[in-house]
């Protein structure tokens, strides 16, 4: 018998969510592994290709192609094929556009920044 957190998950899924708030998930979620962040710091210093992401994040070459493929998914990373190789690079500017698109999804784009102990 499932749980009721997974019942409540299933259901949560099945309802029909906002194309833009899915995007914003599908973002956040990208970033919610600990390997994939690894990959991002990595990726953050310049492009590598699969095989020195391996070498980076200590995984096997199906795991780290996966993981590639869910930051791609999100867009945070571009890949590019060379022969047998797979270049990655982080999108330029991802976070910068990322965090501007979450303000205004969010409706928090325009608000004025509380002062600390404004009342």
């Amino acid at each position: 018998m499932p749980s009721p957190a997974h019942i409540r998950s299933t259901v949560a899924s099945i309802v029909d969510q906002p194309d833009d708030l899915r995007e914003l998930r599908v973002f956040h979620k990208a970033l919610a592994d600990v390997n994939r962040l690894r990959i991002v710091r990595r990726l953050a210093e310049g492009p590598a290709t699969v095989s020195e992401l391996i070498e980076t994040v200590g995984l096997s070459q199906p795991l780290v192609s996966w993981h590639v493929g869910r930051l791609k998914a999100a867009g945070v990373v571009e890949t590019r094929r060379s022969g047998r190789e797979v270049y990655c690079a982080l999108r330029a500017n991802v976070f910068d556009e990322a965090a501007e698109r979450e303000r205004v999804l969010l409706g928090i784009a325009a608000l004025p920044t509380p002062s600390i102990g404004a009342h």
